[in-house]
């Protein structure tokens, strides 16, 4: 009876030795999987010439948060859903109003502190002018500013002439501030499912790998 006790509790021991060990290495192995394809998109995006920015959007998450569990799940996710998946899809992009898009040249510069995106009503607002429409036959219309100077120095760009500048027309210059085309079309250049397939492929490998042998604590 003794006997049977002890054999009782050993495997008792065991059994939840064995069931701590298996929720540490699943975690960790979701864990590994889970921060290696989030690395993995990050890389597409960077490598597809998409930028660091668009790259950090991709974020993960672990379940359950904070302790190990032989139900762990990983989560990876972008903070920028639409975007990647245009890329990733492959989309046609028109405008909401079915006219055109309007997309900025570098003469337009940047909004305030660059985070709101250039359109052409947000210019006129800004610049207390109107911009006129160019059509041509070939190659895309434009929306450009008339009567602007250069400035000089390191700033660059273009400001509003001043009213003697106006009066001789020295220095004024037309300038295509948008460039106007009826759609976009973005190639597919980003593999998200390859990349979670991938992983997913890896993930048993890598529970065995981190699975505890308690026979060396």
């Amino acid at each position: 009876m003794r006997l049977s006790a002890a054999i009782e509790g050993d495997l008792t021991r065991f059994l939840t030795d064995e069931l701590k060990a298996g929720e540490d290495a699943v975690t960790a192995g979701i864990r590994e999987a889970t921060d290696g394809l989030k690395l993995d998109l990050r890389q597409q995006i960077v490598g597809a010439g998409l930028g660091q920015r668009l790259a950090n959007t991709w974020r993960s998450e672990i379940y359950p948060k904070g302790q190990s569990s032989i139900r762990a799940a990983g989560l990876v996710f972008s903070k920028a859903p639409d975007i990647v998946r245009a890329y990733a899809d492959g989309a046609v992009i028109r405008s909401r109003h079915g006219f055109f898009l309007a997309i900025p040249t570098p003469a337009v510069g940047k909004c305030g502190d660059g985070k709101q995106k250039m359109n052409p009503g947000l210019w006129e607002r800004m610049h207390g002018a109107r911009l006129k429409f160019v059509y041509r036959r070939r190659g895309p219309s434009l929306l450009v500013a008339e009567s602007l100077r250069a400035r000089t120095g390191k700033r660059g760009g273009f400001a509003k002439a001043s009213a003697s500048a106006l009066r001789t027309g020295r220095g004024l210059a037309t300038v295509p501030m948008f460039i106007l085309v009826p759609q976009v079309t973005i190639k597919k250049r980003l593999d998200v499912d390859g990349a979670a397939d991938k992983w997913l492929a890896a993930l048993p490998g890598l529970v065995v790998r981190n699975w505890r042998d308690l026979g060396r604590d």
